[in-house]
């Protein structure tokens, strides 16, 4: 089983893009890369472990507080990884931490009510 790791933040229906990911896997664990109000709002509908993160923050600051909050939580070598909800700055971040933590990634999305692997 792999792990997700996921961003939940902007995007006009990107939340529920996020839930069918979600839902279409077996995932092992899940981690949600998402603001404070992302952690009141959203119902987890799996084990879910929130990383809350600040937006305003520096790009270098975002990268370590994911990276330290994945680390030693994640059984890799690879994550799937969902990044459709979001801004670019977040997404850069996410995937700044998971190279400097030495994790492969593969995208995941759902087309036709399908997950799909990229």
């Amino acid at each position: 089983m792999t792990d997700l790791v996921t961003c939940l933040s902007v995007g006009k229906g990107t939340w529920n893009e996020v839930r069918n990911v979600i839902e279409k896997e077996n995932w092992r664990k899940v981690f949600i890369i998402t603001n404070e109000f992302g952690k009141q709002k959203y119902q987890p509908i799996k084990d879910t472990e929130f990383i809350v993160v600040d937006a305003r923050r520096s790009l270098k600051e975002l990268m370590e507080i994911i990276q330290k909050s994945l680390k030693d939580k994640v059984e890799g070598p690879e994550v799937g990884l969902n990044v459709t909800s979001g801004s670019g700055k977040e997404h850069m971040a996410i995937l700044g931490a998971l190279m400097k933590s030495g994790l492969s990634f593969r995208l995941v999305a759902v087309e036709s009510d399908k997950l799909m692997h990229i």
